[in-house]
C-alpha cells in the first residue's frame, strides 16, 4: 500500500512513516519548513519528502492520507483530499489499527519527561534482550532511531495528550489501549486546546478507563492532579513512585559519585548512575524499572541497563564547544521544563569551577505564543546568568514579562543580532543552553561558528 503522510516531519508522525515503511508500505510524505533531526532520519530511510502542501500532491495516487494533527482545514491539500472523497486516516488511528492491535503496549504518559521515561524503558527492555518496538518523541540515542517494528509483541509509546487529528479531538493516547501504564506528572499546558488543568486531567480519566484489570498503572504519588483523575475511576491495579511518605517505589538521595538506590517498600533493590542529570531524570529512571519490572525484566538487569543508557537527542545534548564555550540543545519549552533543566545543568558542573549559563530561549509552543505562562517565564529562567530571548512573531511584550530578572535578560526580533550578542558576551568555560521545541533557524551552528570567529 502507498500511504501518504500530512505532517510528516513531526516527531510522532515521522515515527509512523518509519513503522509504515518497515511494515512493508511505501511511504511519501509532506511538511512545511522541515528541519533535524526528523527529516535526516527520514531521508536516511529513503522516504521522498515534499516541501509544502499543494493539492497537486493529489497525482501521487496514494492508497491512504494520514493526517497528522498539525494539519487545519484550509489546508490546500486537506481541502482537496476531502472535496474528492479520497481516504484518510488520522495517525494515531492508523498506529493503533496497524500496529498496536495485539501488542503488549507500554505507555508514557504525562507533561514533562515522556520523551526520556520512554527512551530508557524501551532501553531496558532491549538490554533483557525483548527485542521491542516503539515509537518516541525523540530520537534515542542508544539506537539512532526515533521508531521500529520490533521482534516482540512489547511495544513501548510516548502517549501524548495533544489531540488526535482536525476530524477527532481526543488526545492521541487513548488510542493506544496500553497495559502498562507510567502517569509521571500533569500540568497545564497545551493552552491552544486545554481551557484549564480540568480539561487535561478528563482526557488522562479517558486513557486510564482504557486499561484493562491485568494491566498496571505506575503513578507519580506527589501529584495532585493525577490523584484526582484517579478518583474519577480505575479498574486496573497500580504503584506508586516519588510518595512524600515514603511508600511505593523510591529514589534516595545521590552520593557525591552520582549513584543513588532505588527501593521498593523501603527496601533496597540496587544502585545505578545515570549519565542524564537531575533529580527528575531519577525518578524517571525508577518509573521505567518499574514498567519493565512489570514484563518480567528483574531490578538488577534493569539497572545495568540504565548505567549504560546515553540518553536522547535534544535533551542536553552538546552540539559543539568553540573557545571553550560549549553550545547546548534542549527541548524544553514549559516553565517546569525549562527549570528541571537549568538544575540539570547545573548539576553538571564542577562545584569547584562554578560555570556561567546563557540560556538563550525560543517561545515557540503554542502554549508560548499565547502568552499563557509568561508570568512563569521568569522564575523558571532565574538560575541563568544571562537570558536571551527570540520574540519574533509573539503577540504579548516579552521585555515586560521577563522585567523581574532585570538586567540579565535581553530580548531580540532578529535572530543573527542575538547570535552576536551571545558570542559577544560568551567566555570560556560559559555554557550556551539553547532551548525550543523547534529548529530555531539553526542557532546552534550560527552561535558555534560565531563564537569561532
Amino acid at each position: 500500500m502507498h500511504i501518504h503522510i500530512l505532517g510528516i516531519c513531526g516527531t510522532f508522525m515521522g515515527g509512523v512513516a518509519l513503522l509504515a515503511r518497515a511494515a512493508g508500505h511505501r511511504v511519501t510524505g509532506c511538511d512545511a519548513g522541515v528541519y533535524p533531526p526528523m527529516s535526516s532520519q527520514l531521508e536516511e530511510q529513503g522516504i521522498a519528502l515534499t516541501e509544502g502542501y499543494a493539492a497537486s500532491q493529489t497525482s501521487l495516487q496514494p492508497d491512504l492520507y494520514v493526517v497528522g494533527n498539525a494539519i487545519s482545514r484550509g489546508n490546500p491539500l486537506l481541502e482537496e483530499i476531502l472535496a474528492r472523497g479520497l481516504p484518510y486516516v488520522s495517525g494515531p488511528q492508523w498506529l493503533a489499527e496497524n500496529i498496536l492491535q495485539g501488542k503488549w503496549v507500554l505507555a508514557v504518559a504525562g507533561t514533562h519527561g515522556k520523551t526520556t521515561t520512554s527512551s530508557m524503558l524501551a532501553w531496558i527492555l532491549e538490554y533483557a534482550g525483548l527485542k521491542p518496538g516503539f515509537l518516541i518523541g525523540g530520537v534515542a540515542q542508544d539506537f539512532g532511531i526515533s521508531a521500529r517494528l520490533g521482534e516482540t509483541d512489547f511495544f513501548v509509546i510516548e502517549a501524548d495528550e495533544y489531540d488526535t487529528a482536525f476530524c477527532d479531538k481526543r488526545s492521541k493516547f487513548v488510542h493506544y489501549r496500553p497495559r502498562t501504564l507510567i502517569l509521571n506528572n500533569l500540568e497545564f499546558d497545551h493552552a491552544d486546546i486545554f481551557t484549564d488543568l480540568a480539561a487535561i486531567e478528563t482526557q488522562f480519566h479517558h486513557l486510564v478507563r482504557t486499561l484493562p484489570n491485568n494491566g498496571l498503572i505506575l503513578v507519580n504519588a506527589a501529584e495532585d492532579s493525577l490523584k484526582r483523575v484517579l478518583a474519577r475511576g480505575c479498574w486496573t491495579p497500580r504503584e506508586s513512585f516519588n510518595d512524600p511518605a515514603g511508600t511505593g517505589w523510591t529514589v534516595n538521595p545521590a552520593t557525591a559519585d552520582g549513584r543513588f538506590d532505588i527501593s521498593l517498600d523501603a527496601q533496597i533493590l540496587g544502585s545505578t548512575r545515570l549519565a542524564l542529570p537531575g533529580r527528575h531524570n531519577q525518578l524517571n529512571a525508577v518509573a521505567a524499572l518499574a514498567a519493565a519490572r512489570h514484563v518480567g525484566v528483574t531490578p538488577e538487569v534493569a539497572l545495568r541497563a540504565l548505567a549504560e543508557f546515553q540518553g536522547v537527542k535534544r535533551r542536553l545534548e552538546v552540539r559543539g564547544t568553540v573557545r571553550n564555550v560549549t553550545v547546548y540543545d534542549d527541548f524544553a519549552h514549559h516553565p517546569t521544563a525549562i527549570a528541571l533543566t537549568m538544575d540539570g545543568l547545573r548539576a553538571r558542573q564542577d562545584a569547584a569551577q562554578p560555570a556561567r549559563i546563557l540560556a538563550v530561549l525560543e517561545p515557540r509552543s503554542n502554549t508560548m505564543k499565547l502568552g499563557s505562562m509568561k508570568a512563569q517565564l521568569p522564575g523558571s529562567l532565574a538560575g541563568a546568568d544571562e537570558v536571551y530571548c527570540y520574540a519574533s512573531g509573539l503577540d504579548w511584550d516579552v521585555a515586560a514579562a521577563l522585567a523581574p530578572l532585570g538586567s540579565k535578560a535581553s530580548v531580540f526580533t532578529d535572530l543573527d543580532t542575538l547570535v552576536q550578542a551571545v558570542a559577544a558576551s560568551a567566555r570560556p568555560g560559559d555554557r550556551i543552553l539553547v532551548m525550543s521545541n523547534g529548529g530555531f533557524g539553526g542557532v546552534h551552528g550560527k552561535l558555534l561558528q560565531a563564537l569561532a570567529g
